[in-house]
Parts: structure tokens; sequence; C-alpha cells
């Protein structure tokens, strides 16, 4: 097949879904056989055998899922009825379907009949009940399913159901093949795409989980109606749905999500199981090639903005603690070495997982995995991540530096999309991520997901009034008011600009401006990643820049954990009553413990674990208000963390900061040392509209930095600015040199 233009933003322009529809045609005729599974063949399968036993990656993997699969064969198997989500019935449901898949793949590779025996008893249970359950009573917005409160949860379910009976269906009964069909899969693929055919044909996660857990099926029983919905789209476009528009739509030109790392690593693994089966039953579609390598493009974007302890960012609604041990990503880490080619930073992962795949395409990378000499993290460059089906919707930021040790400094920012439904307020947001830890922290939900006791599992109205607002990030509130006027449609309508990433030298920057977010408020950030041999982590300088022809407040909010433990300014604390700082956008749940008024510029520090960490600000008036979140919180859905506010007020201004994380604190052998950094203090020189030019000060270090502000900048650009009859020159986007 050709491959799609869809990269190259000429040939985007004027490029339709048609020209790749009438590019990869196929045969309606399954490559449906004995000895074809879900995924792969059963040959494929037998290559595992030679990892049974063995002490390597691949081996462990398999004996994991083993004493999973072990555990359950001597216990009856329970199909139970409805239940909500985190309930017993919740939950069974969800270990049904997994230990069909599994015990199928146990079937493959050991040849056990157990396993094989197992799976069918978990498929025929469910076809002798299935229809009878009725529908599930609805939860929320998302409709239900006959086993789950929500139509995705069937998804899910359908998806492991259908590799599961792959795995066995040529052995069974031409009568046991037609119950578990007739009563089970058939019902549900009408139901998938008739009953809830508006769920079927989004684009949106939801809407990808779907067409392959349908198409998945499709192939596995020999339904080609069902696998052309799947591939097609209900009106058969390629366009308004179906799993072609969904990796050309959902998926920037870069591999960036439009919702963000969490729902990333959730899409993923459909995408990625998907694409195997059909890589199985269908190569002529040649998926791997789609729309210029779309779904490797899309693995490697996620893989490269994961944080050096395996935790992904949690950008947008996310979990603080989703990683690399996630299936999707353990998945799509040896479907990328198998597809795509080696990648040293992949055979990392893998090792830093500690597990692969069990399927064939997981051997490879198993094998390098084990080669490795030790356990260090893979390094993934610096990377800039553009948005948008066409690569135009702004962009997210991805800076990365190595200090001489070896621990790794990662700063990300937004200058993208909102995300969709799942999108904060939160564009020019920054977190800042080094010794183990992340210093500008980011809130993530405010959801306890399946704890059925709180709010059903589901998002908590928090999430609304406090997750999502532009005060919950390390970002600049204008008047009080979250950007957009926290409206989702607007928010949906407009996107950062980005304006230069450079990563060439000992100083990495990137800067992006957002003009939309609120009215008659022009915003720019700028922020730079410095490397010195005198500092022993690398440093982030901070300047945001807002312009606006009339004055407003503006919030620097910066989100931190840890106790503070030094700071030239002389806070009054409020020791008998805090009062939450406003009635809206986050201010609400903010409770003031002391404030500050500023005459010099400012510098706090904090003990986080066992590290400092020092906020230099060159503000030299205005307030800054130490405060705690949890006010307006009845049902204690709010964890207690920290917030650190600098009111200025002004039309044309810059905030221009500096973070530097440094000594140690070893509270166990009662050691410290380095509780003062080598930085103290950074200044203001000037800023407009072309450039901004701030003063770096410390005990041995002194440096000027000065960054261009012009929309039209490039790489050889001649800048000059002068400065109380000093005029500072230099070529290109940014510079750092000695005062």
């Amino acid at each position: 097949m050709t491959p799609s233009p869809i990269l190259d933003p000429q040939a985007a322009a004027t490029y339709t879904p048609e020209q790749e529809r009438t590019s990869m045609t196929f045969d309606d005729k399954p490559s449906r056989s004995a000895d074809t599974l879900a995924l792969c063949s059963t040959s494929r399968m037998s290559e595992l055998r030679q990892a049974l036993g063995q002490p390597g990656l691949m081996g462990r993997s398999i004996e994991s899922m083993r004493s999973r699969v072990d555990s359950q064969l001597l216990s009856p198997i329970d199909v139970p009825g409805h239940g909500e989500a985190g309930s017993y019935e919740h939950n069974r449901h969800q270990l049904n379907c997994r230990l069909c898949e599994e015990a199928g793949t146990m079937y493959q590779i050991t040849g056990e009949q157990h396993y094989a025996d197992l799976a069918t008893e978990i498929l025929q249970r469910y076809a002798d009940c299935y229809l009878k359950l009725g529908f599930q009573r609805a939860r929320n917005t998302n409709p239900p399913g006959r086993i789950f409160h929500q139509i995705l949860n069937e998804n899910m379910w359908l998806l492991s159901m259908s590799i599961g009976y792959g795995h066995v269906r040529h052995i069974l009964s031409a009568t046991q093949r037609d119950h578990v069909e007739s009563q089970l899969f058939r019902p549900v693929l009408e139901m998938m795409t008739q009953t809830y055919d508006h769920d079927f044909g989004t684009i949106h996660n939801h809407g990808l989980w779907s067409v392959a857990a349908v198409g998945t099926c499709g192939l596995v029983i020999g339904d080609d109606h069902s696998v052309s919905l799947a591939m097609d789209g209900l009106q058969g476009d390629r366009s308004t749905g179906g799993y072609l528009a969904e990796i050309r739509q959902l998926f920037a030109p870069s591999g960036y999500y439009i919702e963000g790392p969490y729902y990333h690593r959730f899409a993923l693994r459909p995408l990625v199981i998907f694409a195997e089966a059909l890589h199985t039953h269908r190569p002529e579609l040649d998926i791997y090639n789609v729309s210029e390598q779309r779904i490797g493009t899309t693995i490697k974007a996620l893989l490269s903005l994961i944080y050096p302890n395996g935790r992904l960012p949690a950008l947008n609604d996310a979990s603080l603690s989703m990683g690399i041990q996630d299936e999707g990503l353990l998945i799509a880490a040896s479907v990328y070495n198998a597809r795509y080619g080696d990648d040293p930073a992949v055979h990392a992962l893998a090792r830093q997982q500690g597990q692969v795949w069990v399927h064939p395409s997981g051997l490879a990378l198993a094998a390098a995995a084990d080669q490795l000499s030790d356990d260090a993290p893979p390094f993934w460059p610096s990377a800039e991540l553009s948005e948008g089906p066409n690569g135009d919707k702004g962009a997210q930021g991805f800076l990365r530096a190595r200090a001489t040790d070896g621990d790794i400094s990662q700063v990300s920012m937004n200058y993208g999309q909102h995300g969709m439904d799942h999108g904060h307020f939160d564009t020019l947001g920054i977190t800042l991520f080094n010794r183990g830890e992340e210093v500008l922290r980011e809130y993530g939900f405010a959801r306890w997901l399946n704890v059925e006791p709180k709010f059903g599992g589901r998002y908590l109205p928090e999430n609304k009034t406090w997750a999502r607002q532009t005060l919950a990030h390390n970002c600049v509130v204008v008047d009080r008011q979250s950007q957009n006027a926290a409206d989702l449609q607007r928010a949906d309508e407009v996107h950062g600009i980005p304006h230069f990433f450079d990563t060439t030298g000992p100083v990495q920057g990137m800067s992006a401006f957002a003009n939309d977010h609120y009215p008659g408020v022009d915003m720019q950030r700028t922020v730079l990643l410095v490397e010195h041999e005198l500092l022993s982590t690398p440093v982030l300088v901070d300047l945001f820049r807002l312009s606006s022809e009339a004055e407003h407040d503006y919030d620097y909010a910066v989100q931190y954990s840890g106790q503070i433990c030094d700071s030239n300014v002389n806070p009054q604390s409020n020791l008998t009553q805090w009062s939450v700082l406003g009635e809206e956008s986050g201010y609400e749940h903010l409770m003031g413990g002391a404030q500050a008024d500023l005459d010099a510029p400012t510098r706090v520090t904090w003990l986080q674990g066992q590290r400092f960490n020092t906020w230099l600000s060159a503000a030299d008036h205005g307030e800054l208000v130490f405060a705690q979140l949890g006010g307006n919180d009845p049902s204690f859905n709010l964890r207690r963390e920290s917030t650190l506010l600098l009111r200025q007020r002004g039309q044309h201004h810059l905030f221009a900061s500096a973070f530097e994380t440094h000594g140690l604190f070893d509270e166990a052998n009662e050691r410290c040392y380095g509780a003062r950094g080598e930085l103290q203090a950074i200044r203001t020189l000037a800023h407009d509209e072309n450039a901004s030019v701030i003063e770096l000060q410390g005990e041995h270090l002194h440096l000027i930095i000065m960054v261009s502000n012009r929309p039209d900048v490039t790489a050889d650009s001649e800048n000059e600015i002068s400065v109380d009859g000093r005029r500072y020159q230099w070529t290109g986007f940014f510079d750092c040199q000695p005062a």
C-alpha cells in the first residue's frame, strides 16, 4: 500500500480519507484457519516455549502469568450479576475476561489441556447467561452494558474474551462454537454497533476501544461485516468513525494524544492490540505503515515523555501513580521493538519495567533487555510534540538534562490543545522533575478510581472546582479567573502557539505564546534548563511575560510538597483563623496560612524528601501568600497540598524565577549538607516585546540570560537591547553569558 501523506503539511492540506481508502482494499474473506489465533499464529506462539522456566525477562513474565492463572485453576468460576464500579461483581467480571485471555495464552504456550478447559468454561458460562442479564442501570453519561455500568468496560471485556476465544476456538466442537458465538459474541457486537452506535462512532478513547474490540472479535469469529464497521466506521468513509479515522484524528503527526499521557496509555492498548490482529489476519493492509507509521510514532511519543522514575506526567485528568507498569505500555514497548526496529532506550525501558508482553513480539525485546549491564533508566532526548491531526494546534514541550552523577531533570510545558472533556485550563503550565521527585507538582485528577464509597469511583466534584482550574497548576492566573472562563467549548477552540524549541547546548530552552486565553491579555512563557559545572543539578529559569493595555491582578502559582526551611521574607502568620482566598476558580479551596509584603527579590527554600529546593523570584513588590489546599471540602475529597502565590498588579509584566535543587538531608544518619544552594538572587534587567534580560547571581556564579520575545525570531536572528547604557547582543533565540 501507499502510505498516507498526512505528515506532510502541504499534502495534508489537500489530503482526503478517500485517498487512503482507495489504497487500502482487502479481501473480504478473513484469513481464518486452525493455525490463526487472534493476534498471531499457533506456530508463532510456540516460539515462547523456549522461554519456559528460563531466568530471562520473558521467562519471568510467563511464570508470572502462569502463577496468576494457576491460582484460579482449582477455584470455581463465578459469573455474578450486576454490581457498581469497585464492587465484587465488577471486579469478578474483570478478572474473568483477563483469566480467559491468559488461560488461553498459557494453553498455546504449554499445550496443557487444563488451561484450555478453563478458558472454555469461562466462555460457555457467559454464553449461558449473557442475554438473561438485562442491562445495567446507567450511573453516568456513558451508556450501560449487560455486565458493566458503562459500555467502555464491556468493550474492554470483549477484547480480552475475544483473544481468549481465539486461543481455543479451533479445539472446540461445532456445537460449542455456535453456542459461544450466537449467544455471546454476536449479541455483544450488535449492542456495540447498533444499540450504541453513537458510542461506537465517536472519535475518542471510548470509540477506539469499541472499534478495536468489535474488529478483533469479528476477525476471530469470521464476521466480515463487523470487521468492516470497525475499520471504516458506520458510514464506511474512514473519516466520521472507525479505526483508521481514530488513528488519523486522535494522534498528532508527532504522536501526541490529545487527552494527555494518562488517556494516551489507555488508548494505546486497543490501538496496538487491534493492529496486531490486523497484522495477523489482514497483512495486505500493512497497518504499521498507515498514515506515515502513525502507530509507531505515537508509541514513541508516549515513551519519550515518561519521567525517569517510570511515572507518567499527570497532564490533564490523570492519576499521579500511573506509569510504565501499565499493560498498554508493556504491550506497546514490545510492538515498537518488533515492528519498528531496535532502540536502546526501549531496551532500557523493558529492563525498568521488569516484564514484557507475553507474545512473540516480546521475545526480541526481552533478549535485548537481558543483555544490558545495568538498571539505568532510559534517557529520552528533549522533545517537542505537536498537537492536532495536522500538527498545527500548538505542542507539548519536554526538556531533559543529565547531572554529572547521572540524575535526569525534566521540565514539561503545555502549549497545545485543551484536551477535550478531560482537559485542564492550564495552557503554559509547567512541571519540574529531578532527584526522583516532582518539584513543581501537578495535582492530576480529583478521583478515587474504582473506590465506590467515594462518589462511585467517578470524578469528584472537586475535579472541576480545583484540579482543572488554572490556579491548581504552575501557571499565572489573571484577575483570579481561570483561562477561557473555565468554559470547555471555548477552550477547545484555542491553543498555544510555539515560539521556539532549542536543545543544542548546555542551556536548553522552549518558549510559547497563549494570546487567546484571557480577553485582552497576551501571555508568553519561556523556560530554560541551565547546566553548569558549579550546579549539582540543572537549574530551571522561568520567564512568564504578560501584556495588556489595562491593569490586571496577576497571581503566579507554585505547587510544591515539603516543609519550608528558609526564606528571606517575613510572613505574617494567621495563627488562629485561616480563610479561603476567594469564592471561585479554585480560590475557594485554598486557605491562606500566611502572607508577606515584598520589598526585595524573593527566596524560599523547602525540604522535599532528602533534597532542598530553592525558588528565587525577581519580584521586589507585591505580596507572597502561603496557602494550603482544603477549604470548602466537606467530604474530605482533596489532598492537603501546599501553594505559594506571588501576587502583583500591572499591565506589561514579567515574572522572572529560578528553581534550584541542591544538597542532601539524610535523617537516618543525621547528616545534612548543601542546605543553601549556589544561587542567591535573580533580577530583571529589562523586558519588552522584543527581549527579556535577567541576571542570575550566585556565590560563585554570575550569569546574564537574554531571550528574544520576537514572534519571528529564528536561529540566525540578530538581537540587541540596551539596559542602562549597556548593550546586550546575541544571535538566535536566547543566550547565556558570564556577567
